[in-house]
């Protein structure tokens, strides 16, 4: 089995991440039972290699990078297992900060599929979905390769998640706002308490600043799993140094010690992320794991995470970042002219449907000057003309059919002084960083692609 192969064989599973959501479904899809199944049968893979388990709505996948990059620079072998890709699966599955080859994935999905194959014959478990079977192939790679720590993104939620079979001595809760209401909860806290269930008796466990709200049932949590928490903002802090267009300098005070540290990404929203890392990083020393200030350093400064308020282009500034609900896109905007320097705000910008599209739409309609909407190959995205209708306050949007085209449009408009975001939607992003960048995405027609999407030539 070759990687396309591999790929045309992972397609045929059900697929949640691109199928619309229209009502509850959470009982019918987050089931521990197949992966457990699965994992049983390959020799419970998940609990050979120490653990950091990381949930939460924002910040996750930024926190899980930085954590990934401070225990490769101590010279740890490292698994990374994050979702979703932007550019091709086998971003999901990292060790030593890169992705697997395409070797490996394709044999990955060749050994685990008569497993597969195993289930689906059983009425009582059935067959698994496509990110339980992701998550049992990062579980193999990081056992089979005799890894020293795995760092595991959740992919959504936290209780009934593929992922929360590990027994994590160290789980991290980042930042909780309102995403996912109709798997999660309505509120702040059902989605606080639901993200809650990766934390497991004993561990320690690092909370990012939270609402009140939020901070009840996590530390709920923590009392009934008598777990030790660590909140970053109390417990350690951190102070803003210098930054640029290239990055920014920051002190993080650990339990541990002081950390002078220097990251390429920006926003002041990273800077709560990197001071969650650092805590995690620290408590992983009651694993034997050891990581010193100088590979935090070292691993902070080499981190890349894209689509996160990524410059592409500086001449005129073009941004793209993922920001897909109120919260951070409140938050981008907050940090734009913090760290840039620009005059107009010429937005690039495109939706999923199972957002609130209304509330980022009203956001983003108020700081910007010129808005072209447009829509990702992603099948839960809107259409251009749909995303344009939500900013009746701000003039008539340009459409433009794909990104490729949006790209274009907005760069032509913008002069040298002006700022080009892409943002709406990480899907956006990434579509808008292939075309600036000239990076061959893979294409799953047959899977990704709605009928009223066309590429631009």
């Amino acid at each position: 089995m070759d990687y396309r192969e591999s790929i045309a064989q992972l397609l045929t599973l059900v697929d949640h991440e691109r199928n619309l959501v229209t009502g509850p479904r959470q009982k019918a899809i987050y089931d521990l039972t197949r992966m457990e199944a699965l994992l049983g049968r390959l020799g419970s893979p998940q609990n050979q290699v120490p653990a950091v388990h990381i949930a939460g709505t924002k910040g996750k996948g930024s926190t899980a990078a930085l954590c990934d990059a401070a225990l490769h620079a101590a010279g740890l072998s490292t698994g990374f297992y994050s979702s979703p890709h932007l550019h091709t699966f086998r971003e999901r599955i990292r060790r030593n900060s890169e992705p697997i080859s395409q070797g490996g994935f394709a044999a990955l999905v060749e050994g685990l599929w008569p497993f597969n194959e195993e289930l689906k014959r059983d009425p009582a478990i059935g067959p698994l979905t496509l990110f339980e079977f992701l998550t049992g192939m990062a579980f193999q790679c990081f056992a089979e390769h005799r890894t020293d720590a795995q760092i595991v993104e959740v992919g959504l939620g936290g209780k009934l998640d593929a992922t929360n079979v590990l027994d994590a001595g160290v789980c991290v809760i980042t930042s909780i706002s309102l995403d996912h209401m109709v798997i999660l909860g309505d509120t702040i806290g059902e989605i606080a308490a639901d993200k809650a269930g990766i934390i497991k008796p004993g561990s320690t466990v690092v909370i990012a600043p939270q609402t009140p709200e939020a901070l009840s049932p996590i530390l709920a949590a923590c009392r009934e799993k008598e777990a030790a928490p660590i909140l970053v903002g109390r417990d350690v802090t951190w102070e803003e140094g210098r930054s640029g267009t290239d990055g920014q300098r920051f002190k993080v005070r650990g339990r541990n010690g002081e950390y002078e540290l220097y990251m390429p990404l920006l926003g002041a929203h990273q800077l709560e992320n990197a001071a969650s890392a650092v805590a995690a990083l620290e408590a992983l020393g009651k694993q034997g794991i050891d990581v010193s200030a100088k590979a935090m350093e070292v691993g902070f400064e080499k981190v890349s995470w894209p689509c996160r308020m990524e410059i592409l282009s500086r001449s005129p500034l073009l941004v793209a970042d993922g920001a897909h609900n109120v919260y951070s896109v409140e938050s981008l905007l907050t940090s734009l002219p913090n760290y840039l320097e620009y005059d107009r705000l010429i937005l690039v910008v495109g939706f999923s449907r199972d957002k609130d599209v209304e509330g980022m739409a009203r956001a983003l309609g108020e700081k910007a000057d010129i808005i072209v909407a447009t829509a990702s190959r992603h099948p839960r995205s809107m259409q251009a003309v749909e995303v344009a209708d939500l900013f009746p306050e701000s003039g008539k949007p340009v459409l433009a059919s794909t990104p490729a085209e949006a790209l274009g449009i907005a760069m032509e408009i913008a002069e040298k002084t002006d700022l080009v975001l892409a943002t709406g939607s990480l899907f956006l992003a990434a579509e808008i960083r292939e075309v600036a960048l000239g990076i061959e995405p893979e294409i799953y027609p047959e899977h990704t692609k709605p009928s009223w999407y066309r590429r631009a030539k």
